[in-house]
């Protein structure tokens, strides 16, 4: 009874501050601006299905999906498995779901072993991808000691949960061979009772061993739990909705400002009365409440994979941008919104910005507007629209365009087209065409 209470005080407290500090990321991605992302449903609902299910834009590079579909399909698995240890822990039951199940709980336990394994495998090779194979897209400016050290805790964790939970499986298995106490016969077991002979052949060493691996599995997963909300795994659960919200325009089109819009509007009507709530039009963003909740999801949702980076064509020859860090930089900033609001209230100013204190304008004019990096993501983030909204706010608040930006719109606004030519004489080349020359 009294480890019952115990499990059942743990596992409140976890739910509980899992659930507060959840709650404070989606009280800061409601921080952007309103935009609707409801529309086709029945085509969102397929884009979350191929994408987020199905993995579709991971097999770009075939070891890194293949090592990352065995730990997400062992994630999402084997954590059934965790809804029997819950119930045991409340109840004081061993096993709970042997009896309902028959043989399929026999073949689930078995199938839960062997991707055991595949995660323990999968979790191996990513730690030597990132320490000893050092892949290129795994460094870079915005890849400090936390980012790189986050990834590694998040591998190992996995291990020893993993280890924790064969290892629990093999004490099982030697106690029900030997008949011991409550440990009835449930279960097929073809890892852990290759495990089974290295332990102790004492049952009762064997129970303690079973229960340290018990509690160690499961409050190492309530931990990870809690851990989630301050790493770029939390991407583990806000993959689905953000790809259900994933933006269904084609890459290259622009969407229109709704400020720009109504000026357009007013100069073609002058009765026409802009519906903005008596608020000032704006242009653009400067800080993080300037972009969409969406914008602000996917810097939440960003795995840190460097994958955008990687087929950056600025970056690539060597121009400050990095599209990862554009969104790395967005949630650290957001973060930083939320935690002044905790502390002095939702009017408190900091006198920061993500232009200039995160992101350099270095950064958003190397950018080519490619679409690259949209293209690249495994989770549909798109950086170019953080980008451009940057870029609006320069040239269209403050008027600081690159020179040779200014040249062109000074020619689009004189000529019609980025050319210095006049209209005139836009047709002069084709003269000599009719003349032979």
């Amino acid at each position: 009874m009294i480890s019952q209470i115990l499990f059942s005080i743990i596992l409140i407290a976890a739910i509980y501050l899992f659930s507060k500090n959840a709650g404070k990321i989606r009280r800061n991605i409601l921080l952007g601006r309103d935009v609707n992302r409801s529309d086709r449903r029945a085509e969102r609902w397929r884009v979350m299905a191929k994408v987020a299910l199905g993995q579709t834009k991971m097999v770009k590079r075939p070891v890194a999906a293949i090592m990352h579909f065995f730990i997400y399909v062992g994630f999402i698995i084997i954590n059934l498995e965790v809804l029997e240890i819950m119930i045991d822990g409340i109840f004081g039951s061993h096993r709970i779901f042997s009896k309902p199940l028959g043989s399929l709980y026999g073949l689930l336990i078995g199938s839960f072993e062997v991707l055991a394994i595949l995660v323990l495998v999968a979790c191996v090779v990513f730690l030597a991808r990132r320490n000893i194979v050092r892949l290129k897209r795994f460094s870079g400016t915005e890849m400090t000691e936390w980012p790189k050290s986050d990834a590694n805790y998040i591998l190992i964790i996995e291990i020893c949960l993993m280890t924790a939970f064969l290892t629990m499986n093999a004490a099982d298995y030697k106690l029900q061979a030997l008949h011991f106490g409550h440990y009835i016969k449930a279960g097929s077991f073809p890892v852990s009772s290759l495990i089974a002979p290295s332990l102790s052949a004492n049952p009762y060493s064997l129970e303690i061993t079973e229960r340290v691996c018990w509690w160690f599995h499961i409050i190492g997963i309530l931990a990870f739990l809690n851990y989630l909300p301050y790493s770029k795994h939390f991407h583990i659960l806000l993959a689905f909705p953000n790809t259900w919200y994933s933006n269904l325009e084609p890459k290259g089109e622009f969407s229109n400002m709704a400020s720009v819009t109504n000026e357009v509007k007013a100069m073609l009507d002058p009765s026409f009365v802009p519906e903005n709530n008596g608020e000032p039009a704006s242009f653009g963003a400067k800080d993080v409440t300037d972009l969409t909740w969406k914008n602000l999801m996917e810097a939440y949702t960003c795995t840190e994979c460097g994958r955008c980076t990687s087929v950056c064509p600025a970056n690539i020859t060597g121009k400050l941008l990095s599209p990862r860090k554009i969104m790395m930089d967005t949630r650290d900033r957001i973060t930083e919104v939320g935690n002044n609001i905790d502390k002095h209230g939702k009017d408190h100013q900091d006198g920061k910005t993500l232009l200039d204190d995160y992101i350099t304008r270095e950064e958003l004019w190397a950018c080519t507007t490619c679409n690259a990096c949209v293209d690249a993501c495994p989770v549909n983030i798109n950086p170019l629209e953080i980008i451009t909204e940057m870029r609006r706010y320069v040239v269209m608040e403050e008027s600081q365009a690159l020179a040779s930006l200014n040249n062109m719109f000074g020619n689009v606004e004189n000529n019609g087209a980025p050319w210095k030519y006049s209209n005139a004489d836009r047709f002069n080349w084709a003269e000599k065409l009719g003349s032979g020359q």
